[in-house]
């Protein structure tokens, strides 16, 4: 691990950007633990979001065969940059990048397998990368990823629950989710105002229910929860799905859900099965019958 943040960035009369959401961990025992409750291997190639100052990216490289390890902020990079020649790191691909603009089918296709990722995700960007991640699952093997308490609850809540959200249903149909860790925010420089949670995701290899189409699967789960206090049946008239009033019933009763539900008391399974009767209704809207 590299010397103290606040040491790295004051020897460059530089502050922690609070627009880029940079806490820095500063506890080595901390990043040891978690890439050590990760499971990753020797022979791993791993895909690091938002490498920082290389609290995780030092540890990540004596534990995988190549940590390719990404950073928006230049500043912090050259640092970085700077800190891992020093060490004699030779396995650590340091690129000054954000990271939506990163192909990881491209680095598993280099390096012929698919890939594992580690972050200390930012609050104002955790959906987003979730989102990427899961455009990605075909060459993403696991993700440990570190949230803000709060988010990490919403992505782990079940039906019923307020903190139910879009992103809860996506990730528990294509991930198995577990929590490894809590990190207190005092082993944070500067301290958020509240604790982080590490998750795991696994990437499913197959999947059930099957879905017949997984861009309508995003896109029906987002009108559901766009408009989450309105019932299901206006939620998805309010949508861009191109349903018609008078078919609502028919789509509902086919799939067995009640369209006076919410969002938030539909299972996962329940998402997939409402997904797959609006894509039979999309390919056949002039003669949907029940």
């Amino acid at each position: 691990m590299p010397e103290p943040p606040w040491k790295l960035l004051n020897e460059r009369d530089l502050r922690p950007r609070k627009a880029l959401g940079q806490n820095f961990l500063i506890d080595p025992s901390t990043a040891e633990m978690i890439i050590r409750r990760s499971g990753v291997r020797e022979d791993d190639a791993v895909l690091e979001i938002g490498a920082g100052l290389g609290a995780l990216t030092f540890p990540l490289s004596r534990a995988a065969r190549v940590v390719y390890a990404i950073e928006k902020d230049q500043e912090l990079a050259g640092i970085l940059s700077g800190a891992l020649r020093d060490a004699g790191i030779g396995n650590v691909r340091l690129r000054h990048q954000n990271i939506f603009d990163v192909a990881p089918a491209e680095i598993a296709a280099f390096e012929n397998q698919a890939l594992r990722v580690f972050g200390n995700l930012p609050y104002y960007i955790s959906s987003q990368v979730l989102i990427y991640l899961i455009n990605a699952r075909a060459v993403v093997r696991q993700a440990d990823l570190m949230f803000q308490k709060e988010v990490a609850q919403r992505l782990l809540a079940g039906p019923g629950s307020k903190s139910y959200s879009r992103l809860s249903v996506m990730l528990q149909y294509y991930t198995e989710i577990r929590r490894t860790a809590t990190v207190n925010a005092h082993l944070f420089w500067p301290a958020p105002k509240v604790d982080s949670e590490v998750l795991q995701f696994q990437f499913k290899g197959e999947l059930q229910p099957v879905l017949k189409d997984h861009a309508l699967f995003a896109d029906v789960i987002k009108a559901a929860f766009g408009r989450r206090r309105k019932t299901l049946r206006n939620a998805l008239l309010s949508g861009d799905l191109g349903i018609r009033r008078a078919d609502i019933e028919k789509i509902s009763e086919k799939c067995g859900i009640d369209p006076r539900k919410r969002a938030e008391t539909l299972t996962v399974e329940q998402f997939v099965h409402l997904t797959n009767t609006i894509f039979q209704y999309q390919a056949n809207a002039s003669d949907f019958s029940v």
